[in-house]
């Protein structure tokens, strides 16, 4: 079941992408792969998943050391300066950069190991108390603060939308992020490859491309439901 779904959010990610005129491959579809067996990602895997997305920086750690070398992994949930550590030399791509502690945090790590780290900046576009990430009118002066840093490396922005039963519903957050994502770009600011746009889950990952989406999360879409119990 597992790989028939993630064909058919990959089906559903080529449409989004033809309705809005884009090519496909400007998308990349990120397995959510968070409380996760081992063979529920070779399951996704097998049906051409290769990048996973994980919330918890000790699972990411252990699930990068023990599943294929061949998998990408993204640290896409809250992240705590002390967990740093666990992550930085196996996330190819941190998401949820919101602070400039945290960004120079991950700037030292990355320096002790003589790397540069690939963030996003989180952005809260909703303006939701129960959010991390940015306002709006802070973003362009942290990233201008970020930049400054030598181990670090911003590759773009990153939001969590509200949930919402129509999907429609964030296409106006989802609208506003791609214009904020544009205009950041278009100061062209030293240290910064305004490339990446990650938004978009499982309920509104195809608005989110009509939108402008470089990167969507999807887990429950492909791996089913989460059993809460567990």
């Amino acid at each position: 079941m597992i790989q028939e779904n993630y064909l058919s959010v990959k089906d559903r990610v080529r449409q989004a992408c033809v309705r809005a005129g884009r090519d496909e491959k400007e998308v990349l579809l990120i397995a959510v792969s968070k409380t996760r067996t081992y063979d529920e990602i070779h399951e996704a895997a097998k049906a051409g998943a290769k990048v996973f997305g994980e919330n918890k920086p000790q699972e990411l750690r252990d699930k990068a050391d023990a599943l294929n070398k061949d998998y990408e992994w993204h640290m896409i949930g809250h992240l705590q300066t002390n967990k740093i550590k666990y992550i930085i030399e196996r996330a190819s791509l941190i998401h949820s950069i919101d602070s400039y502690k945290l960004a120079e945090a991950v700037d030292k790590e990355a320096e002790k190991r003589q790397m540069t780290a690939s963030i996003l900046v989180q952005v809260n576009i909703a303006k939701e108390d129960s959010k991390f990430g940015l306002d709006v009118e802070e973003t362009e002066i942290l990233i201008r603060q970020i930049a400054q840093l030598k181990h670090v490396k911003i590759k773009g922005l990153m939001t969590v939308p509200p949930f919402v039963e129509n999907p429609e519903d964030n296409r106006v957050h989802f609208r506003n992020m791609r214009q904020l994502f544009i205009d950041i770009k278009h100061k062209n600011i030293d240290n910064v490859d305004m490339n990446e746009l990650s938004m978009g889950m499982t309920g509104d990952f195809e608005v989110a491309i009509e939108e402008g989406a470089t990167m969507v999360r999807v887990g429950t879409g492909i791996f089913g439901e989460r059993d809460y119990s567990i």
